[in-house]
């Protein structure tokens, strides 16, 4: 039943937008959730308009088999909306356990030393971080976003944890790994993927366009660090221990908390759903019926040469396919005989984890500030910069 449902979810977005566009009921300008929800820039106008048309004719197989067949929009449609279906209503529903009970005080006091020289972020980030790999992309995009509309992380800080810690989960590389026939090779793969991924997250928020990010709040108060400082007469553990019980004092009403999670929970389905739809099944198009994504992989076949990578000109293409989809990659790359060729799409596949699929779908339909060209420059950097470590461990195990 969950298609049918997300079916009416991108309805209900879309009737909604038009309704506040149009006729602006005074229930819906009077609650400002209800604006937040509906009153969106016409570039998300246009992506609701979309995902609705999208959403009947795959739902109905309606129009042309480009848009609903069953490696595009049916993909989006049947296999990775009911899971953000599932994944939005417990985690947004579970998502002030982490948030408002004193956990990311604590941390945010505990691990500031190390997170703030080594990934130019607040210490309450490592929380966003292991949610991510721990767990799910998905949920890491949605919690930075939650803290950065309540004035926790700057602009640069919240663009940074979107595109540089919201990787794919651990059991969703087993997936990929498995589709490119390499279950025995699991943990060198995934120490592999966490190695060249810790590389890019130290150098991304330190090169362009990540470090030219305003380090302004929502806002647009300048962060002065004041909220990391250690009082005198406190060591880190204390402070943050009184931070946390504070927060956790403040939170003590169960109706708020079901309230705040219901709240995440409609915002995520209604302003992310149609925008994976729309952007996700144009994506899957180009990349299934168009050359596209072979020409522009073309420029990576001397890389590939030079590195020293077994045909190189079948795994160009696997490199920007993954921009449209996280799995592309590893479909293609089933068919490529070298193991260690398919090993090296594997990892960077899963380390690219900029897929307009899903996280891109995602970041684009949060508030963090990052737009097309931000997430097109960083997947090109992130495949520069994990290409060649992976590449050498690939040599190295083969």
């Amino acid at each position: 039943m969950i298609p049918t449902i997300m079916v009416a979810i991108i309805f209900i977005a879309f009737i909604g937008t038009l309704l506040v566009k149009t006729v602006r009921p005074l229930f819906m300008s009077r609650s400002s959730f209800l604006t937040a929800l509906f009153d969106v820039p016409v570039i998300w106008v246009i992506a609701r308009v979309l995902a609705v048309i999208f959403s009947i004719m795959v739902f109905f197989k309606l129009g042309p088999e480009a848009i609903w067949s069953e490696n595009t929009g049916a993909i989006l449609m049947f296999d990775l909306l009911p899971v953000l279906f599932c994944v939005f209503f417990f985690a947004g529903l579970l998502l002030p356990l982490l948030l408002n009970f004193g956990l990311l005080e604590l941390f945010g006091a505990l691990l500031t030393k190390f997170m703030r020289p080594v990934f130019k972020l607040p210490g309450r980030s490592a929380i966003d971080a292991l949610a991510s790999w721990l767990g799910d992309g998905t949920i890491g995009v949605l919690l930075t976003s939650k803290q950065y509309e309540d004035g926790y992380y700057t602009k640069r800080e919240a663009a940074i944890i979107g595109t540089t810690f919201s990787v794919v989960s651990i059991t969703f590389s087993i997936v990929i790994i498995k589709q490119v026939g390499l279950e025995s090779y699991f943990v060198p793969y995934y120490l592999t993927v966490t190695l060249s991924g810790m590389i890019a997250a130290i150098v991304l928020p330190r090169i362009w366009p990540l470090a030219n990010k305003p380090n302004t709040f929502i806002n647009e108060k300048v962060d002065d660090n004041t909220m990391e400082l250690i009082p005198d007469g406190y060591s880190r553990f204390e402070y943050g221990m009184e931070q946390a019980q504070l927060q956790a004092r403040r939170s003590r009403s169960v109706s708020k908390f079901l309230q705040d999670g219901v709240k995440n929970i409609l915002d995520m389905w209604i302003g992310v759903a149609p925008i994976v739809m729309a952007i996700g099944t144009v994506a899957l198009i180009i990349a299934e019926y168009t050359p596209i994504f072979q020409w522009l992989g073309l420029p990576f076949i001397p890389l590939l040469e030079l590195l020293r990578i077994p045909e190189a000109q079948a795994a160009s293409q696997t490199l920007i396919v993954g921009f449209a989809d996280m799995f592309l990659p590893s479909i293609l790359a089933a068919g490529i005989e070298s193991e260690m060729t398919r090993f090296i799409i594997a990892a960077v596949s899963v380390t690219q984890l900029i897929y307009m699929s899903e996280v891109g779908g995602l970041l684009l339909g949060s508030k963090i500030p990052v737009g097309m060209k931000d997430l097109i420059i960083l997947f090109l950097l992130r495949t520069l910069i994990t290409l060649p470590i992976i590449t050498l461990v690939a040599h190295i195990i083969f």
